[in-house]
This record gives structure tokens, C-alpha cells and sequence, in this order.
């Protein structure tokens, strides 16, 4: 037989060469066509997020005339596109210059304008008054988000402030008074850990703190409409609360109005160990069945009017009709960051349908992460952001390289549409599960193992059963005729409940995942964004990197110990059975569980691993002797006999000049934060700090300062 036999072009009947076939059904697969200039538009929604990403990633804040320049150069770059307009690629290069720049510098106007006060650090209760945004309830707290309008010693107070009370009768929209202790938001608790700093300088949240009294009425000018408006979803909530069936009563809320407060902690958890936590947060695909639900039955009920439906497109109705649900949803559910999001990326869709463009298409969503980081740059940092597109753009992918290359059957049967609908639920649960797996293990240190699994099982009903019976019941409310629905909701998320109890209970079902290096998430993000987005060698070089930001992930070096902010050390002493111990158990516990969650060891508890005595603390990791002195007097003895020294005492510059050896105190922690430690082949410590890994940014800095 001659070679051409084994070379024929497929479906002649001849038999091909294996390799030769295999290297074509790669390339059929990663579309190892030239890039187009008709993807420039992605990209340049792709410029823009780097530009964003870079501001926000940097150690230090740039100066304000950095902006200037980079400004002066995005608008350089856009003229010169005009004298590149017959050479394609350096016109894509000019607009893509553009569009980076453009995005660090929306980056930091966007910082610039919501900057806040902060509240200083104070051991005594200030008097606070404002009116409550929001309540969160627990079994024996709630906690208050105070709108400002009074701060006790503080001639300029933050905007708000979060503030925890005992449980009491606080509805929002109340204008309050209260005695408080505050301090400025908390720095992690451990290097890399989730910065909460970030998150408050974002939202104008200017400190944090207790109550030492209850709050009590007061006089607050203005505000009117927003206090109305936010008692008036609180009640829309407690409203829902007492009419659905009881265990879930809590979800249906929250998917509703977002108000979380009903959720019981023990559900939340296992939807979360079982890859459904995502139902909790109102997302894109909440808004997506929402206005999509109000879509296709307007689009249907439109339809069913024939004079109507020949003479006019049912489509664009529907469209507005969904949009302006989608509105409706949104400042229901209280207008939040990802609520915004969400409505923003379905707006998106719709406008498409309404424009006569393709309603799902990689462009779409591009246009929908741009309108986004337009608003709000700081997403391009938050996993919610990540996840949420990246879900999208890996579906939109798969979407279309399905549609690219399946040939439809020309009668499908009710069995074939059936089996057919359920294959895609399964694939779109896979496909969804592997884009946003890697960054959730990186965000959350943890891998539902059993996730898709779940999601099969639980999503058909959630989005046919659920969230249809959501927008009825809502629609029913004025009428007070939504008990019934609610009933149905309940129904649909009793079963979801079930699925998640079930599955987070299986052996494995949640695997604890190592923190990687800062570099690995930024890596793995560009390689993922050119892998669904791009084209030819571009996809090849986004895989490429993956497997790079993989590597370095997998390979990482983890600590071999942490200092929390308290003067707590924590590590595998000797005689611990390889079991972390710490030098005092009852402080800085939520420290030491974000240590153990960012070092893969979720599911362990921290014991007394060092010798204590009123004195302090002595253990012993490896060759390594380290110290907890709690009295200057025994200080200088544990700096003669210890590698490591570690107090919470303030120790003055004499008395450190005689410690021969490494010393942290009270003054150290204060500035650096928690620290964790590698110890080297010599005994010498390698330190990273939280000072370190937030850098010097307005989000980082001390109030006053």
C-alpha cells in the first residue's frame, strides 16, 4: 500500500495516517487560523482591563502626572492610528496602546475620586450618628452599615462605617444613634490574604469597630428617598422570609432582594462545599434567567398575537420588556458591585437583540467587561469579575466552535431534544466548573471536587423552577397573591439544598488548595483570556502560559510559619506529630485559619506546640529556637539561647542593640503587619510581610497619613 493510502482527506473511505489525522483535528480544534482584525475590538476591551489590572497591581501609587503622561500618550497613540490606517497590524498596536493606557488611567481617577476619610485608631466609644444602609443579622449580632452623619471628635467622618451591635430590632432606613468603638478597616490576617482594606476604600467605608450601646432614634437631615427605599426592601424581604417554606426561606430572599442576613450559615456552607455557592450572590446568571425569563415569555406571548407577530418583530418588545425588569431587579436587590455587574452584561445581550446583532457572541461580552471597568476599574481584581467572565467567554467559546462544526438533524425527535438539552446542561456545567476552577482555587484555596456532578443535578431545576417562580412571585407581590409561588420556589431550592447536603458530604468532596505566588493568578489569567479569545498561535501561546502560571503555582515553596499581628507564632514545632502549633490557642484564631487555608491545610486544627509559663513561650521547628517573652526581664536570656524572638512588648532601641539575635516586637508588627517566615538550610529566616504584599497605595496607608 503507498503512502498517499494513508494520507486521503477525510471521508473519501480511504485510511488515514494517524498522526497526520491527529494534528489536523488539533488544529481543527484550537482554530489555527491567522488573527483577524476583526477581533480588535476584544482586544482592545483586553487592553483596557491590563491597563486597569497593571494600576491596580502596582507597589506604589504612581504620581498624579504619570496619569498625565499616560493619558498624553493614549491620545497619541490614537491619532497616530489615523497615519496607520493601510498597515493593519500597527494600526491594532496604536489602538491597543490606546486602550492600555487609557485603562491605568481610568484606574486611578477612579481611585482618586472615592478617596475618604479613615478613621484613627481610639480605645474610647465616640458617639455616632447616621442612618443604617444595611443590616446583616447572626443568631446573636447584627452587624450595621451607618451612613454618617456625625462622628464624635472627627471633623471630617468617614462616609460609613460597619459596626457590630447585639441582635436587636435595627431595620435599614432607620437614621440611629449610637456609642461605638472604631478603627480603621483590618489589614489581612496573613500575607496575601484577603485584603478587606481594598474592599472598604472602594466602597468609602471609613472604619469599623463594636458597640457599646444600643442604637437608639435620631434626627438625620436628608436621605429621604434612599432611606425609604432601602426600608422598603428590607420589608420586601421580611415579607418574603415569612411567606416561603421555612428552610428556605433565607435563599429565596437573597436571590430576590440580596438581602443574605436569612441565609443559615450551616446551608451557605454546603452549598459551598459542593460547587454551589455560586446561588447565594446574585450574579450574571441570576440576572440572566431573570430577564431572561421575562424575554421569552413576553417574546411568546407576542408571538401568539398574529397580526402583531407578521407585521413586527416580537423579538424587540420582549427585548425592552426584559430590560426594563432587569432595571427592576437590580435596584430591588439593592444596586450592589456584582448586581451591577451582572445587569451591566445582560443590558449588553439585550441592546444586541434590540441593535439586530448576534445576542451572545465573544463581542458581547468584551463590550459588557469594558462598560464594567469603565464604572467600576477596581473589579478587574475581584473574583467575581474573573469568574463571571470567565465563565462566559469559556461557554461563548465553546458555543461557537459547537456551532461552527455540528450539522443539525432535520427532524429531532421530543427523545433527541430532550437528551440533547440535558447534554448541554452537563457541558455547559463542565465547561463553566474548568474556566472558573483555577481562579477560585487561587481566590478561595479550595476545589469543589464534585462540583459538576452537583451542578448537573441542581441547576436544571434552579434555573427552570426557581428563578421562573422568583419573577412570579415578584410580579404577584402588589397583588398578595405570591404564596404560591414562593411555594414552588421553595420546592426547587429544598431540592438544591439536598443536593448540596448530599454531595458535601461525600469523601474528597472539598479539596484544599495551596496559595500560589502573586504571579501565578496574573499569568494564568492572560493565558486563559488568549486561550477563548484569540486565534491561531495565540491560543497555542495562552496555553502555553497556563501551563507556565501552573508550574510556578504547583512549584511554590509554602512557609514554614507565620507572626500574626498579635505576636502569636505558628508553625510545626517538634514533638507536635507534624501538626501546626501555636504559641497561645486562644489568640488570633482567625489568623491562624487564614494561614492554614492558604497553606492547603483547610481541615487542620492549631495546637499548644510551644512551652509556655507567665514568663512567655520557648519551641523548638527544626534546628530553629524561637521565643515569646512576655517581660523585658527574661528578654536578653531568650535572645542568648534563641534564633527568633517574638514579643508584644514595645522594646527600645538600647535594649535591642543587646539582642544578638532576630527580634520582632510590638513596633515591628505595627508597621509590617503579619509576617510569614521560610527558614534556610543555615537557619537564616526569609520574611514576607503584609506591608509588602499590599504595597504603598491609597488603600494601604494609615488614616492621617
Amino acid at each position: 500500500m503507498s503512502p498517499a493510502d494513508y494520507t486521503a482527506s477525510p471521508g473519501t473511505g480511504t485510511r488515514q495516517h494517524f498522526p497526520g489525522a491527529l494534528m489536523r483535528l488539533f488544529s481543527r480544534t484550537l482554530s489555527l487560523e491567522r488573527p483577524s482584525l476583526s477581533d480588535l475590538p476584544v482586544w482592545c476591551s483586553i487592553a483596557f482591563a491590563c491597563g486597569a489590572a497593571v494600576y491596580f497591581c502596582l507597589p506604589m501609587e504612581p504620581p498624579i502626572f504619570v496619569a498625565a503622561i499616560t493619558a498624553g500618550v493614549a491620545v497619541l497613540a490614537a491619532g497616530l492610528c489615523a497615519t496607520a490606517k493601510d498597515r493593519p497590524a500597527l494600526l491594532a498596536v496604536f489602538v491597543l496602546a490606546a486602550f492600555l493606557c487609557a485603562g491605568l488611567v481610568r484606574g486611578q481617577i477612579r481611585t482618586v475620586r472615592l478617596d475618604a476619610p479613615v478613621v484613627t485608631e481610639s480605645e474610647r466609644a465616640r458617639t455616632v450618628t447616621g442612618w443604617i444602609e444595611a443590616v446583616q443579622r447572626s443568631n446573636t449580632r447584627e452587624r450595621l452599615i451607618l451612613r454618617v452623619q456625625t462622628l464624635e471628635g472627627s471633623e471630617t467622618p468617614p462616609v460609613r462605617v460597619r459596626v457590630t451591635a447585639g441582635r436587636g430590632h435595627s431595620v435599614p432606613g432607620d437614621a440611629v444613634q449610637l456609642r461605638a468603638v472604631l478603627g480603621p478597616p483590618p489589614r489581612p490576617a496573613a500575607p496575601g490574604g484577603y485584603d478587606g482594606g481594598f474592599a472598604a476604600y472602594f466602597r468609602q467605608l471609613g472604619g469599623t469597630g463594636f458597640a457599646v450601646s444600643r442604637p437608639e432614634h435620631a434626627e438625620v437631615p436628608g436621605a429621604a428617598r434612599q432611606r425609604a427605599f432601602a426600608r422598603w426592601r428590607w420589608h420586601l424581604a421580611e415579607r418574603i422570609r415569612s411567606r416561603a417554606p421555612p428552610r428556605s426561606a433565607g435563599i429565596a430572599a437573597a436571590l430576590l432582594t440580596g438581602d443574605r442576613s436569612g441565609i443559615d450559615p450551616a446551608d451557605a456552607e454546603s452549598l459551598r462545599a459542593s460547587g454551589l455557592g455560586h446561588i447565594l450572590a446574585i450574579s450574571g446568571l441570576h440576572m440572566a434567567l431573570f430577564a431572561g425569563g421575562v424575554f421569552f415569555a413576553v417574546r411568546m406571548a407576542m408571538a401568539a398575537l398574529e397580526p402583531f407577530a407578521r407585521r413586527y418583530d416580537p423579538r424587540i418588545p420582549a427585548a425592552v420588556t426584559a430590560l426594563v425588569a432587569g432595571l427592576a431587579y437590580l435596584l430591588i436587590s439593592g444596586a450592589a458591585i456584582p448586581t451591577q455587574r451582572a445587569f451591566i452584561m445582560t443590558a449588553t445581550v439585550l441592546v444586541g437583540v434590540l441593535a439586530g446583532r448576534q445576542a451572545l457572541s465573544m463581542r458581547s461580552v468584551a463590550l459588557a467587561a469594558f462598560v464594567v471597568l469603565l464604572i467600576q476599574p477596581e473589579s478587574i481584581v475581584t473574583p467575581g469579575f474573573q469568574m463571571s467572565f470567565a465563565a462566559a467567554a469559556a461557554l461563548i467559546a465553546a458555543f461557537q466552535f459547537v456551532r461552527d462544526r455540528r450539522t443539525p438533524s432535520p427532524h429531532p425527535g421530543f427523545l433527541r431534544r430532550s437528551a440533547g438539552s440535558f447534554a448541554a446542561t452537563g457541558y455547559s456545567s463542565l465547561i463553566a466548573g474548568a474556566a472558573t476552577g483555577g481562579f477560585a482555587a487561587f481566590h478561595f484555596n479550595r476545589l469543589a471536587a464534585f462540583g459538576f456532578l452537583a451542578n448537573l443535578a441542581a441547576m436544571p431545576v434552579f434555573s427552570l423552577i426557581v428563578m421562573p417562580a422568583g419573577v412570579v412571585a415578584l410580579l404577584l407581590m402588589p397583588l398578595g397573591l405570591e404564596e404560591p409561588a414562593l411555594a414552588a420556589m421553595g420546592w426547587g431550592l429544598n431540592w438544591v439544598l439536598w443536593i448540596a447536603d448530599s454531595v458535601s458530604h461525600w469523601p474528597g468532596a472539598l479539596t484544599p488548595v495551596a496559595a500560589g505566588p502573586g504571579a501565578s493568578l496574573p499569568l494564568y489569567a492572560l493565558g486563559f483570556t488568549a486561550l477563548v479569545t484569540g486565534r491561531g498561535a495565540i491560543r497555542l501561546g495562552g496555553l502555553a502560559i497556563m501551563a507556565m502560571a501552573l508550574q510556578i503555582w504547583t512549584l511554590a515553596d509554602p512557609p514554614d510559619g507565620l507572626v500574626t499581628e498579635g505576636g502569636v507564632v505558628i508553625a510545626r514545632f517538634d514533638g507536635s506529630d507534624g501538626q501546626w502549633g501555636s504559641s497561645a490557642t486562644r489568640r488570633s484564631r482567625f489568623a491562624a485559619r487564614v494561614f492554614l487555608e492558604r497553606s492547603g491545610d483547610r481541615d487542620a486544627g492549631v495546637q499548644q506546640g510551644m512551652d509556655c509559663d507567665q514568663f512567655g513561650c520557648v519551641g523548638q521547628v527544626g534546628e530553629l529556637h524561637i521565643a515569646t517573652p512576655e517581660s523585658e526581664e527574661i528578654l536578653l536570656d531568650d535572645c542568648r539561647y534563641t534564633d527568633l524572638v517574638v514579643t508584644r512588648l514595645t522594646i527600645n532601641r538600647a535594649l535591642r542593640a543587646r539582642c544578638g539575635t532576630h527580634l520582632i516586637d510590638a513596633g515591628d508588627l505595627q508597621r509590617s503587619g503579619a509576617r510569614t517566615f521560610w527558614i534556610n538550610d543555615d537557619l537564616t529566616l526569609r520574611w514576607q510581610t503584609v506591608r509588602e504584599v499590599r504595597g504603598q497605595r491609597p488603600w494601604t496607608r494609615a488614616p492621617g497619613t
